[in-house]
């Protein structure tokens, strides 16, 4: 019988270079198979193989979202989790109609969709240069300046941003970036965010290498994406800006400004780098609830 282990660690493999899924998608749904098989072993009383989870049925699965929601998991960790143990019971035994395991069908919970909420192009720009003013060293207060001018002018997740190696260089009027599951896509880069890099790279004491980051941790290596995330938080607070003013709700600005600028949803989804039409069609949601705030702010019988 395969080992709960080696079934796990070929599902780790299947959503890596199978399916090409994030690290972060390829640790949420792992972590889920682990759970899943943890409580399996509780459940039937014994190991837990391929053999197992393909007699499993449909009462069996709803005990463990039972179970899952007794430790308080929301609606949208719960539709995330379902998500994730679909996906692996599919690995595992095949299609519904084949002789594997059977998928769920049961109707995930609703969730409420937030609409992301757009920072003011001011509110950016003085957080970025608190940041760039306040650094350690000219050159990192260079570096974070650009990658704050990036996510915002071109639409970058942050991971994106961080992942752009020296190989981009010198640097056009657009870049050509990879995001989810190795997608490339090509976005504009505005005269200032071009500007901006290239000064940092000026100042940056590190050798701009080919298949090396752009942008450079204080000792040389990879910058990590979580100390953007902590001088954009000491930033905010010092400056009063709401904490929704994220790297990624730079990316969320972006989006919303161009589509208040008339860009149509089709364009905006190529530059985003979205798979689906509805993955972008939020920002409608977030452009109609700008709207409003400046109605109800201006219009003399908003009140």
């Amino acid at each position: 019988m395969e080992s709960t282990t080696a079934l796990i660690q070929d599902f780790s493999r299947h959503l890596r270079e199978g399916r090409r899924r994030s690290q972060h998608t390829v640790r949420a749904y792992v972590t889920t198979a682990e759970r899943f098989c943890a409580f399996l072993m509780e459940h039937i009383g014994g190991a837990v193989g391929a053999a197992e989870i393909k007699a499993l049925k449909q009462a069996d699965i709803r005990s463990y979202l039972a179970f899952r929601r007794a430790d308080g998991l929301t609606n949208n960790s719960a539709a995330r989790e379902l998500s994730a143990l679909r996906a692996f019971l599919k690995h595992v035994g095949g299609d519904a109609n084949d002789s594997g395991a059977q998928i769920p069908k049961i109707k995930g919970p609703k969730v409420t969709r937030g609409v992301p909420r757009p920072a003011s192009p001011d509110d950016i720009l003085a957080m970025a240069n608190d940041i760039a003013t306040n650094a350690s060293e000219d050159w990192i207060g260079a570096r974070d300046w650009a990658v704050l001018l990036l996510l915002y002018g071109s639409g970058l997740r942050i991971s994106e941003a961080l992942d752009l190696t020296a190989d981009a260089l010198p640097l056009s009027d657009v870049l050509r970036v990879t995001g989810k599951r190795d997608k490339t896509r090509i976005v504009p880069l505005l005269p200032q965010v071009r500007k901006a890099i290239e000064h940092y790279i000026d100042l940056c004491p590190h050798v701009m290498e080919p298949d090396q980051p752009i942008f450079r941790g204080k000792r040389g290596g990879p910058l990590a994406p979580n100390l953007i995330r902590r001088v954009v938080q000491n930033a905010r607070e010092k400056l009063g800006i709401s904490d929704k003013t994220t790297p990624h709700a730079l990316r969320h600005s972006f989006a919303t400004h161009l589509l208040a600028g008339g860009a149509d949803l089709r364009s905006l989804q190529e530059l985003l780098g979205h798979a689906s039409l509805s993955s972008t069609q939020v920002y409608t949601a977030v452009d109609a609830a700008h709207l409003l705030d400046v109605y109800h702010n201006a219009h003399p019988r908003a009140r």
